[in-house]
């Protein structure tokens, strides 16, 4: 007896047929149209943005070779009158006077170039707002790497991500010399990745709670929490068992990186950091250098995440020089302005205290 199983076809499938088409026939031509349709929108998209920018580059030329305030008021209302009737809203005043701001922010044109492969001008557009050049070039450079979508870019703005990162508390230059890094070779460093407070506000925790319970509620919440960590985090494991002679201990969970290819270690604190904690997270580092590190891999890094600490102790203890990294956790947010007032606080605390040790060490 025949299996009726084995001679059911889809519809698809059996016009396919009919028609002498193979299913891998169809797969292979759709995926050349596909492919062929998204290297036109790149296409479209690069020559689009530096349109803008050289329309803008343009613009700011006359601007400043004409320096009367009469001359400058009047050429966007003019220029745009003369251009949207004939090539639409798209070079209104007010998007002129964005390209001429893009221009002005971002005045390398091999720069733009490059950026244009992943960002379009809806993302330039939430950037180039920034005063601050680092932060621009922060957003920029990691909006290409990591293929940030418009909306993601707009939540990781909104999250005050740059704030958080120890890049931002570096003195300009040698932050600035950072990103070139990135820009010139795609390696992030650890200062890229981490940041400090991170926001646990999605685990819904509130009141009083143990360590197993942050612990569950990340787990339960593993993908929020991957989110907020940032592109290139893998979870590999928890309460992952460390066996040092007749002693086990349990490192509460364990990522991989694949960026800074490395594996890192994560210990929640449900209290201020101790620098006790330092010896634990050195002794789970060095075994999993010794136990897990694969070839081709970077040194593991420590993440000890806490619900306080004291930058001064951090610094005393010297944790960088053990690959070690301490951060505080939010699970409710404060008000927008308190929690913005004490991220730059602390940049420009953080910002003094290196610059008071370099100047030592000179």
């Amino acid at each position: 007896m025949v299996d009726k199983r084995l001679t059911v076809c889809s519809p698809w499938s059996s016009r396919l047929s009919m028609a002498g088409v193979s299913r891998r026939l169809f797969d292979d031509v759709r995926d050349l149209i596909e492919s062929a349709r998204h290297q036109v929108a790149r296409a479209v998209n690069t020559g689009l943005v530096l349109l803008y920018w050289n329309v803008g580059r343009r613009i700011r030329k006359g601007l400043l070779q004409d320096k009367r305030a009469s001359y400058g008021e009047r050429i966007l209302p003019t220029l745009s009158a003369k251009l949207v009737p004939e090539y639409g809203e798209g070079f209104s005043e007010r998007n002129l006077a964005r390209m001429v701001q893009f221009a002005e922010r971002f005045p390398d044109m091999k720069i733009v170039s490059t950026l244009s492969g992943q960002l379009g001008w809806s993302h330039f557009v939430e950037i180039f707002s920034f005063e601050d050049a680092l932060k621009r070039n922060f957003y920029a450079e990691m909006c290409r790497i990591e293929r940030w979508s418009v909306r993601t870019l707009r939540a990781k703005i909104g999250s005050m991500l740059f704030e958080r990162t120890a890049l931002s508390k570096k003195p300009a230059k040698l932050a600035a010399m950072e990103l070139e890094k990135l820009r010139m070779a795609d390696k992030l460093s650890p200062d890229l990745v981490f940041r400090d407070p991170y926001f646990l506000d999605f685990l819904g925790l509130k009141g009083t709670y143990q360590e197993k319970d942050l612990e569950a509620a990340i787990l339960r919440e593993m993908e929020a929490f991957i989110l907020e960590l940032g592109i290139g985090f893998t979870f590999v494991a928890r309460q992952k068992r460390i066996m040092v002679g007749p002693d086990d201990f349990y490192l509460d969970l364990l990522f991989y990186h694949r960026g800074l290819r490395r594996l890192v270690a994560m210990e929640l604190k449900l209290d201020k950091f101790r620098p006790e904690y330092k010896g634990q997270m050195e002794l789970y580092l060095r075994w999993l250098e010794k136990h897990e590190r694969k070839t081709g891999e970077q040194t593991p890094l420590g993440l000890i995440l806490c619900a306080g600490k004291s930058d001064e102790q951090v610094e005393l203890l010297q944790l960088g020089k053990s690959g070690i990294r301490v951060a505080h956790y939010l699970t409710e947010l404060p008000p927008r302005k308190v929690l913005e007032k004490k991220l730059h606080d602390a940049i420009q605390l953080a910002r003094e205290r290196l610059a008071i040790a370099q100047g030592k060490r000179e």
